[in-house]
């Protein structure tokens, strides 16, 4: 008989942190040590070196693994650190499967890095309009997802893809930080690897970076993290752990806000004559819309939205926002705005052939947890 599980809303606050047994105290306490006595010459009570074990971190890796339904978590000093951890697992001549639309940071993470380093091969598609299974090959051993995508919002089907990777033995990841552990667990799904940017949703006040990766009842994937993640060495400090502990606490509150806002401003842009259309998973227009209504609990605070303006009028709308913040990254709770061609994805620019190029008139929002009225007041008077 399975045990039953708390709701997450009581299971953000609890899970990972226990009283500290010594004083009592009970939010978990920086253990800010390098190096931990040992009784005798290799014999230690669990911790050795700060860069191996660390008390705070294994409360938050705890607590990231309990969230994501998993069992075993590990945090990095980003989440491109910790995507960098997976694609240690390969060899080269590997092949990867990845989305055709995906952060600009992780395109450049493969293209420049692992495909040089490591001779890595990559296939980028489009999994709502291929066939996975004529894609993958004798080479492929791994399938890299984003569901909802950076900047576009595409949703796919996580279930049909992990039926169809264990069927041919291929390792899946996906890359959870646009739904948060709040709105999409993929490892229910079928998924092998869940990958988060802790810097969004999950920290959600916009002052670290970190980065997270969480797994099922795999010991022998977990025992190959673990390798990585020590003999790399990308590890967050304690006092990163410890913010994203208590940025945790406040989670499920804070999505409830963040999923509220997202659909109220979303429908607030697609009824807007200076916009010409609005990419938002909770929206009924959106191609895939059926699909997050399925998988997803919640829609989040990211909207894509195509301006009809030119780059002049656009920028002029942007510097016009009073409450929104013309800023890289997403999920805090203020509101954020840029546009991803000229920021975030930048890089996807500068690679025309291989990428599909990000327009000029495309938008990218995170809505934040402020009163939704004022947002929406703020977005008219820039629109004007």
């Amino acid at each position: 008989m399975n045990k039953k599980r708390d709701h997450i809303e009581t299971r953000v606050v609890h899970a990972g942190v226990k009283p500290e047994p010594i004083t009592g105290a009970v939010m978990t306490p920086i253990f800010a040590s390098s190096t931990f006595a040992q009784k005798e010459p290799g014999k230690h009570s669990g911790y050795e070196y700060g860069r191996s074990q660390n008390p705070t971190r294994d409360a938050l890796e705890t607590s990231l693994a309990d969230l994501e339904n998993g069992t075993n978590g590990f945090v990095f000093s980003s989440g491109l650190a910790a995507q960098s951890a997976i694609l240690e697992l390969l060899r080269p001549g590997d092949h990867i499967i990845a989305f055709d639309d995906l952060y600009g940071g992780t395109f450049r993470l493969l293209e420049e890095i692992k495909k040089k380093s490591s001779a890595i091969e990559i296939s980028y598609v489009d999994f709502n309009k291929v066939d996975l299974n004529k894609v993958i090959k004798k080479n492929t051993k791994l399938i890299w997802i984003e569901t909802p995508t950076n900047p576009l919002l595409k949703i796919t089907d996580l279930k049909k893809i992990s039926n169809i990777a264990k069927k041919h033995k291929v390792l899946t990841v996906c890359d959870n930080t646009f739904a948060s552990p709040i709105n999409q667990n993929p490892l229910d799904l079928g998924i092998d690897i869940v990958n988060h940017s802790t810097t969004k949703y999950i920290n959600g006040h916009s002052d670290i970076i970190g980065g997270a990766l969480v797994i099922k009842n795999n010991k022998k994937l977990s025992d190959k993290l673990a390798f990585i993640q020590n003999s790399i060495g990308a590890v967050p400090s304690p006092f990163d752990c410890f913010l994203v502990l208590r940025a945790i606490k406040t989670l499920a509150l804070r999505m409830k806000q963040h999923n509220s806002n997202g659909i109220k401003i979303a429908k607030f842009l697609a009824n807007h004559k200076k916009i010409s259309k609005v990419l938002y998973p909770g929206l009924n227009t959106h191609p895939q819309f059926k699909i997050a209504k399925k998988q997803m609990s919640g829609f989040g605070s990211v909207i894509t939205f195509y301006h009809k303006g030119n780059l002049k009028q656009i920028k002029k709308f942007m510097q016009k926002l009073k409450i929104f913040v013309i800023a890289e990254s997403l999920g805090g709770v203020e509101s954020l705005i840029e546009s991803p061609a000229l920021m975030t994805h930048a890089y996807v620019n500068t690679k025309k052939n291989q990428l599909t190029p990000i327009p000029i008139n495309l938008i990218r929002i995170s809505v934040g947890i402020e009163e939704s009225n004022d947002l929406i007041a703020d977005l008219k008077q820039a629109l004007i």
